[in-house]
């Protein structure tokens, strides 16, 4: 799933606060990415200023993905990173809870093989996947640390992973107008074009990224290792690399 929001269980309280409560949030995130699916491709442009497609690329060349390849697209939306690793001859699975996104990346990515699963619950065998994409999802998960566990499981010792989410500049006036752009005009130009619930909950949603140094912590209690992150367009986006350590003898 791309750069996107959440479907409210009340209409008075989503607009006040359209964070679904923790317990409520596997449904409202499924619900609101099976809504927004029609429109879900051109406001990923609008929002990211058309560079959303580029940065999908960089993860792909950051993660060496090429032929040969089996990857897993996780979260994979209406399919733009999955058709990227196919074109470079990777065999892909592209993995989505959300029916109407899955819709969106059938006829996108005719190569690449789909499946509807949770995120911490995958259908794939241990070791499967050589490398594996997610593009704009970290924060739609319930618990990181079970989703980068069951990564642990599906990945080859040695395979490689590329995760891509939305991220806050540190520099004050770039934090200031990245604030204006994200904050203000995103959920408005969402609203006017898709669904106004969903978008407000689109800036908000980054509370549930944990600091850099919590997120790096997680992977390495999974079994990652070269953890790195690389900060995107000043700051507006982050990539996380990192590669599935070999079992201890």
């Amino acid at each position: 799933m791309a750069m996107m929001p959440a479907a409210p269980s009340s209409r008075g309280k989503a607009a006040r606060d359209p964070l679904p409560r923790p317990e409520d949030k596997r449904r409202a995130v499924r619900a609101m990415f099976d809504r927004i699916a029609p429109r879900y491709d051109v406001l990923n442009r609008v929002m990211s200023l058309g560079l959303d497609r580029s940065w999908r690329r960089f993860a792909l060349d950051a993660s060496h993905v090429g032929p040969g390849d089996r990857v897993l697209d996780l979260a994979c939306g209406t399919g733009d990173l999955a058709a990227f690793a196919a074109a470079r001859g990777a065999q892909v699975v592209g993995v989505d809870f959300a029916l109407a996104m899955l819709g969106g990346a059938r006829a996108r990515s005719p190569r690449c093989k789909l499946a509807q699963a949770d995120a911490a619950a995958l259908p794939l065998p241990d070791g499967w996947a050589s490398a594996v994409t997610c593009g704009f999802a970290l924060r739609n998960f319930v618990s990181l640390p079970a989703v980068f566990a069951e990564l642990a499981r599906v990945v080859a010792p040695g395979g490689r992973i590329a995760l891509l989410d939305v991220d806050r500049p540190d520099t004050a006036w770039l934090r200031a107008g990245h604030a204006f752009w994200f904050d203000r005009v995103v959920p408005r130009v969402g609203g006017w074009l898709s669904d106004r619930q969903a978008y407000a909950y689109l800036p908000k949603s980054t509370v549930y990224l944990p600091p850099a140094a919590m997120l790096a912590s997680q992977l390495a209690d999974s079994g990652f290792e070269k953890i790195a992150k690389r900060r995107l367009l000043f700051g507006s986006a982050q990539l996380w690399t990192a590669q599935r350590g070999k079992p201890s003898r």
